[in-house]
């Protein structure tokens, strides 16, 4: 016979009853508060007022740094791209660029392939910020908001889906390069949805920072400091609306962000309107770069997107075909046609993937929630030996007890969605 207890859940209702204070613990979640995923939040409150905060992770838990390890290279990119759901290409991107990082082949990525990993990140960027931003809003009771800020996102993924095949766990970017060039007149598309996007985002600042109502919800609130920031480790929006202008896009440029014209929005307010804004303007920075894009694009026409190192790419590149579905006839004939040894080859690097040379590499990328960290290691053989994601919302839900202890009870999910953590990162 077994006899379940509720673990610190316990603990503290034990600690208030020898003390014989008036506390109550409330016990937030497992669920939504805001949260794009499943978090437990564990409130001691003394009427309106938070005392103490806890979190309680772990629900989302998924196994996907070990199941790496069983997986070839490649294959790893279809699990880690699932891991924080709402910015997918920035974990395969993270990936591949450390497993380029192994190979030696970080400066034989084509220029078009750099060009089009940076197009569907800030493109990805856009989107998971307005799933932050609407989802906020909702849980205030602004439905609106959501409403508006996911019709904005809806624009994007159909975008997301005319280069990748999908709309969210793309697989799309893969060492080398990425899966296969863009479609055709696929510049013209976005451009046609800019204006869409910053009408978007013009209606959304005036629902949000120009709306006396938002403000005095969310002015002073969730308040976190310069400093409290660098002691946590924090990142992303909730650094740079404390202040300082932290981009790895700036201060470690990747995939040639170097060459690219754009701003680092910052804030003084350190509070949640100060993240609201900065991811706001955020928004349209990217949109600034997906234009540069776009124009690079078009001057790269034709050019490869994926190394010429048949060691490491397909013999071929893949041709989805006329049903959507499946390779085009044109690609089989190009694989069985081409020679016997390059079929043998072609089998071999799906089956057995290809080899990477023992080592370490560790590459950080910005990512909607702040800097992303990849580790990974390798013994020599197909698969990886270890990989490890430091994962922005994982380090930045450290800062719940920082932004919610002394304050209200109803401004706690307000706080925390300022955090924008997503469990799926936080639990791998």
């Amino acid at each position: 016979m077994f006899e379940a207890s509720g673990g610190d859940w316990a603990d503290i209702a034990a600690e208030a009853a020898d003390l014989g204070e008036e506390r109550i613990v409330v016990n937030m979640g497992p669920q939504h508060p805001s949260t794009h995923g499943v978090l437990r939040l564990m409130l001691e409150i003394d009427g309106e007022t938070v005392r103490e905060a806890r979190c309680g992770i772990g629900y989302l838990h998924t196994g996907i740094e070990k199941n790496m390890e069983f997986r070839t290279w490649t294959q790893g990119v279809t699990f880690c791209t699932r891991m924080d759901y709402l910015a997918p290409l920035f974990q395969e991107t993270g990936f591949c660029l450390a497993t380029e990082k192994l190979l030696g082949i970080t400066d034989d990525v084509p220029e078009r392939a750099s060009i089009i990993r940076v197009l569907v990140m800030e493109l990805n960027r856009v989107s998971s910020h307005l799933v932050c931003l609407g989802t906020g809003g909702n849980e205030m009771g602004a439905t609106t908001i959501m409403t508006l800020g996911f019709t904005a996102r809806e624009e994007i993924l159909r975008l997301l889906e005319a280069i990748t095949g999908l709309r969210m766990n793309h697989a799309y970017v893969r060492p080398g390069g990425v899966v296969q060039d863009t479609p055709v007149g696929l510049a013209d598309q976005v451009r046609s949805v800019l204006p869409k996007l910053r009408s978007y985002l013009v209606q959304l600042g005036d629902l949000m920072l120009a709306n006396p109502i938002f403000k005095a919800r969310l002015v002073g609130t969730g308040h976190l400091s310069l400093t409290g920031c660098m002691a946590l480790g924090m990142t992303g929006p909730v650094l740079r609306s404390a202040g300082l202008p932290y981009d790895v896009r700036k201060t470690a440029p990747y995939c040639g962000y170097e060459t690219y014209d754009f701003d680092v929005p910052t804030s003084s307010d350190a509070d949640c309107y100060g993240r609201a804004v900065v991811r706001i303007e955020e928004c349209y920075q990217s949109l600034r770069i997906v234009e540069q894009c776009l124009e690079r694009l078009d001057a790269t026409d034709g050019q490869p997107v994926m190394v010429a190192d048949r060691k490491i790419a397909l013999p071929s590149q893949l041709a989805i075909g006329t049903d959507g579905q499946g390779n085009s006839l044109e690609h089989i004939r190009e694989i069985m046609g081409y020679s016997m040894e390059a079929l043998i080859h072609h089998f071999k690097l799906v089956t057995e993937g290809f080899r990477v040379p023992a080592g370490q590499a560790w590459q950080t990328v910005e990512a909607p929630r702040g800097e992303l960290g990849v580790h990974v290691v390798s013994d020599g053989g197909t698969r990886p030996y270890r990989a490890h994601f430091r994962d922005p919302s994982f380090n930045n839900l450290q800062a719940v007890a920082a932004v919610c202890e002394g304050g209200q009870v109803a401004d706690v999910v307000v706080a925390v969605a300022s955090l924008d953590p997503v469990l799926g990162g936080v639990d791998r």
